[in-house]
């Protein structure tokens, strides 16, 4: 089976839910950030089906519900844990089985561990490391754009240990979640120049550390399999500096590139379906690995794109004779007539939406390809990226190239500026005063120079000597080819290769320099990685006898995995080249070589757009910014800490009257599934007691936050904590009073919430 981190998490989160909830109903309970993780790959109706009533926000009002147990799914937070600490108080639920994303920072859970009424009420107590969020099969994002101002502004040193603890601890969850204990390697600069040089080194040491002593901790990691050991590597931004300015030609790549494409916690392209007929609607639609059209076409180039598109509904048509007669034969090679088709086609609407959206996009695409000269304009850059012609020979006049493309009206100043940025980085940095003519012949403001100087805070050389005459040295020269294919000359504009492909392609051959990638620990042996997967049969890993008979789908789990972390932001022509890595060694397993699934790990996809936003951000005062990390902490919702006002003597007959917008509910009694499903807990009315404290030993403040500063990450001491006999019933002190079932009201509720749902 075909790797897919996206399955990956889907597991490890379904399996979790399965074997705490063991047949047995529970609510589950998630807050904001938790509950992100789980929207990303598992759908609502697959944790209900797991004996799961329903979902609830612990920052939410929830009834009471002493008979229950609830499955806490939490992120590592101080208002968090002060929720749960206010559920343990009140004994809300009947036992506490605690399950979070990351691990707590030491002195959370030791407040935790110190709590009476937690060691009575916790049942379980368990950590699953997966506050990340899979975006493609292969492709790994944290979701965290503020990770490149923290690595690399001048003003966020204090934040950057901290910052590196939470990669590596993220990084390790990924590993895991592979079932990987891989080598690690880093990017090491050979004439660093910028502070932020020693970022991979560290961050690869507080990785390595993480995973020692995760696998010290779980004898069962890493689990048996038939791959050869699996290889880590941490690079950064500062590696490759071109790729993010680049104009790419590939159809993902482009599209994220000229297209306004939202890119959130889904990414989604707002179109017009049915454009120029009544009907006509404006719709925003995710893309995403469900779109089979995108998955197919996102890696290819925006020529082959486009055939594939035309070249799939020609097929349609031939396969649906009754349309054919309305089609004419202007389809074949006119977009515009293919969308106009699809707008006819009411009883095809999920084909007709995937087409006309995918159609639309590559139309939009080439306008602007055509409107902005990219043609010209790639030209150029190609040339700068790789210091080679088209023949692939050395370059001539390329400074008067680049002035007449600045020249050009319909090139966008955006695209003028990743010009002359491409431009300083081929000439190792110019004189500050070509710079600046440079800037006011291409009529950009003097702000947009800070972008091209704050490149020097990743590695780059700005300014330089008078009499220097050297140019850019790439890390992976580029290979020369010995002749030209046709296939190769119709992609000019798509020479360039970017640092992590050659990296790919090196460590496929076993020929990565030791000096610019070294490892954190030497292996033990002399192999090369190469080497050692090509020796995947007999693979120290493995299970299974060398004479055992190999089952089916053998060779996939045979494949070595490669993982790529890129700090500060990866570009979507590496996502590409991981891809193409693993999909070049299947083609070539046949011919004796080792085969590799590449999984690519990063804090955020970056646009060329994006990318000169975040460089130039690098310069401002870094309290413009609104970095999370030197944000007010949230804090738990006043609600959760007021105490219940004891029921009046007068029991209404129906339908109980609940304060503050809470549900009525029924207090201590189970009613069998076959009249009306599992109970709901009770709600007894409350009103505003905002200020009052109910912290265990009268420890926390007014604010409700916890006393202690959040430490370093650690391992949890214990694992699980066994709930005392007297939580287990849910009989806990006393009641003047109880309310009744809400009886019809009641019933919708409970169908509402997924309850049974057993018919009158």
């Amino acid at each position: 089976m075909a790797l897919s981190i996206i399955q990956a998490q889907r597991d490890i989160i379904l399996s979790t839910i399965r074997n705490t909830v063991r047949g047995e109903w529970k609510v589950l309970i998630v807050d904001e950030a938790s509950q992100k993780v789980l929207d990303t790959v598992v759908k609502e109706d697959d944790i209900l089906n797991l004996n799961i009533t329903n979902i609830e926000r612990i920052e939410n009002r929830r009834p009471m519900n002493k008979d229950m147990d609830a499955l806490y799914f939490l992120s590592p937070q101080a208002h968090i844990v002060d929720c749960i600490m206010a559920d343990l108080e009140r004994r809300r639920y009947r036992k506490f089985f605690l399950i979070w994303t990351a691990l707590l920072p030491p002195a959370l859970r030791e407040r935790i561990d110190r709590s009476k009424l937690a060691k009575e009420q916790i049942a379980l107590f368990k950590v699953l490391n997966i506050e990340w969020y899979p975006r493609e099969s292969h492709l790994v994002t944290f979701r965290d754009p503020w990770s490149f101002p923290i690595l690399y502004h001048p003003a966020c040193n204090h934040l950057v240990r901290h910052h590196i603890e939470d990669l590596a601890q993220k990084i390790v969850g990924v590993c895991v979640a592979l079932g990987e204990y891989p080598t690690i390697r880093y990017y090491k600069p050979n004439n660093p120049r910028h502070e932020a040089s020693v970022l991979c080194s560290h961050l690869a040491r507080f990785v390595q550390e993480e995973l020692d002593v995760y696998a010290k901790y779980h004898e069962d990691f890493p689990p048996p399999s038939n791959r050869p050991r699996g290889s880590l590597y941490i690079l950064d931004r500062s590696m490759d500096l071109f790729a993010p300015f680049l104009h790419e030609f590939t159809y993902q790549a482009m599209a994220h590139d000229l297209l306004p494409i939202k890119d959130g916690e889904k990414v989604t392209y707002r179109t017009v379906f049915d454009e120029g007929r009544p009907d006509a609607q404006e719709k925003e639609v995710e893309i995403s690995d469900k779109d089979r059209i995108w998955v197919e076409n996102r890696h290819r180039h925006m020529k082959d794109t486009i055939e594939r598109l035309m070249g799939d509904f020609q097929k349609f048509i031939d396969e649906n004779p009754h349309f054919t007669n309305q089609t004419g034969g202007e389809a074949k090679n006119n977009l515009n007539a293919i969308k106009d088709m699809l707008a006819g086609l009411p009883q095809f609407q999920e084909l007709k939406e995937a087409y006309s959206l995918h159609l639309t996009m590559a139309q939009e695409c080439m306008n602007i390809f055509q409107h902005n000269k990219l043609p010209d304009l790639a030209s150029v850059e190609q040339i700068l990226a790789t210091g080679l012609d088209e023949d692939f020979k050395k370059p001539k006049n390329v400074t008067d190239q680049v002035v007449r493309n600045l020249d050009e009206d319909s090139v966008s100043h955006p695209d003028r500026l990743r010009l002359i940025s491409l431009y300083l980085l081929y000439r190792d940095g110019l004189l500050p005063a070509d710079l600046q003519k440079l800037l006011a012949h291409a009529n950009l403001p003097s702000r947009d120079s800070e972008v091209i100087n704050n490149l020097e805070l990743l590695g780059a050389r700005v300014a330089k000597p008078l009499k220097d005459k050297s140019t850019f040295s790439p890390l992976f020269p580029a290979r020369k080819p010995s002749a030209p294919t046709p296939q190769e000359e119709s992609y000019s504009l798509s020479r360039f290769a970017p640092a992590l492909q050659s990296l790919l392609d090196d460590h496929t051959r076993g020929t990565l320099d030791p000096v610019s990638f070294p490892y954190t620990k030497p292996p033990l042996d002399t192999e090369s990685d190469a080497q050692s997967a090509a020796l995947a049969a007999t693979s120290l890993r493995s299970a299974k006898p060398t004479w055992a008979k190999p089952r089916a789908g053998a060779a996939a789990d045979s494949r070595q995995r490669v993982i790529v972390f890129v700090a500060g932001g990866a570009t979507y022509s590496e996502s590409r080249a991981c891809y193409e890595a693993g999909a070049s060694s299947s083609s070539s397993s046949s011919r004796g070589a080792p085969q590799r699934e590449v999984v690519m790990v990063t804090s955020h996809m970056l646009t060329p757009g994006l990318w000169m936003r975040q460089l130039g951000d690098l310069s401002v005062d870094k309290r413009r910014l609104g970095i999370p990390a030197e944000q007010p902490k949230p804090k738990a919702p006043a609600h959760l800490f007021e105490r219940e006002e004891a029921p009046s003597a007068a029991v209404p007959s129906a339908g109980g009257q609940g304060g503050q917008g809470q549900p009525s509910g029924q207090q201590g009694q189970r009613t069998g599934p076959a009249t009306g499903g599992l109970p709901r807990g009770p709600a007894p009315p409350t009103k505003q007691m905002a200020g009052m404290s109910v912290a265990d030993g009268g420890q926390r403040p007014a604010g409700g936050q916890p006393n202690g500063g959040a430490g370093r990450m650690g391992l949890p001491s214990n694992p699980a904590m066994t709930a005392a006999n007297a939580a287990a019933n849910g009989a806990v002190g006393q009641q003047p009073g109880k309310l009744q079932k809400g009886g019809e009201a009641d019933e919708k509720r409970k169908k509402k919430h997924h309850f049974f749902g057993s018919k009158k």
